[in-house]
């Protein structure tokens, strides 16, 4: 079977609860008060572990205390983490989250998260990757280093899974080195123009988002549970009810373990596209190995 390689954020979250978000200027009381393991990064590769995927992370932290808990965090969890750098030259990430009733409000500080560049990314799926293998990737770490690793990475046959959050407009020539892109509702708004409120805005925006060559889509909707189109078929998945205690995280638990069942064939989303765009083909550029 496919491995699931990561190539995402690493951050150490200080989370506090309160019961009201403060306005500007005010000191509130705050309770509760969580240091966790995450990243958008981390978080998916953690996900789609516990869902039983052989997984791989690829990212950065500091060499400082938060780096050194991230690491064994992941390591805990089932990530391999031989290919996760630790440098001298900027902290770790860490995240600043308020949490009330079920949402949250969050601050980040990237650090070491923008320290890799595409070609020690591309250098670690070399080592350790085979095409066939899935590639997921956000944009926590540096913006065009992960455009430059998703083209790179489809053009040598990886299956590519992009979730843009924080989200931000895409270059139309990489939607076709993108074969899922995950995306939840504010996130769909910003990169196509099109809020999914109702079953027919996410039908339009999914097929505008495969119409720019992405090979398909998966829309979060919170509480009204998800949308997924492979270019043919859309499908409308009932939410699970749940009582939510701390939404932090559950985009990436969804993305994690969808990645995971991909992987194993219980689902399948991709459509098998027979071309790379030539757009985006790297110069020279082996075909990844397993190490």
């Amino acid at each position: 079977m496919s491995r699931v390689f990561v190539f995402g954020s690493l951050n150490m979250d200080l989370s506090i609860a309160c019961d009201r978000m403060p306005r500007a200027g005010e000191t509130i009381a705050g309770h509760d008060l969580l240091v966790n393991p995450g990243g958008k990064g981390a978080n998916q590769a953690v996900a789609a572990a516990r869902m039983g995927a052989a997984t791989c992370m690829v990212g950065a932290v500091g060499t400082d205390a938060f780096g050194e808990q991230l690491a064994q965090a992941l390591t805990a969890a089932g990530v391999d983490t031989q290919h996760l750098a630790r440098t001298a030259d900027a902290p770790t990430g860490t995240a600043l989250i308020m949490r009330t009733d079920g949402d949250n409000r969050i601050i980040l500080d990237a650090g070491a998260n923008h320290a890799l560049r595409a070609d020690a990314v591309m250098a670690a799926l070399d080592q350790a990757a085979e095409p066939g293998d899935l590639l997921i990737t956000q944009l926590e770490c540096d913006i065009p280093t992960t455009f430059d690793v998703l083209a790179r990475a489809h053009a040598a046959g990886l299956v590519t899974v992009f979730n843009p959050a924080p989200a931000c407009a895409a270059p139309r020539e990489l939607w076709p080195s993108v074969d899922l892109v995950c995306l939840n509702e504010t996130e769909c708004g910003t990169v196509c123009g099109i809020e999914p409120h109702t079953d027919d805005d996410a039908r339009r925006a999914a097929k505008t988002l495969c119409a720019r060559g992405a090979g398909a889509v998966a829309i979060t909707l919170g509480s009204h549970g998800s949308a997924l189109y492979d270019g043919r078929t859309f499908t409308r998945i009932a939410p699970v009810p749940v009582q939510a205690v701390d939404s932090t995280a559950a985009g990436d638990t969804y993305l994690g373990a969808l990645a995971a069942e991909h992987r194993c064939g219980a689902v399948c989303l991709m459509r098998v596209r027979p071309h790379r765009d030539p757009r985006w083909r790297p110069a020279s550029h082996s075909h990844p190995r397993r190490g």
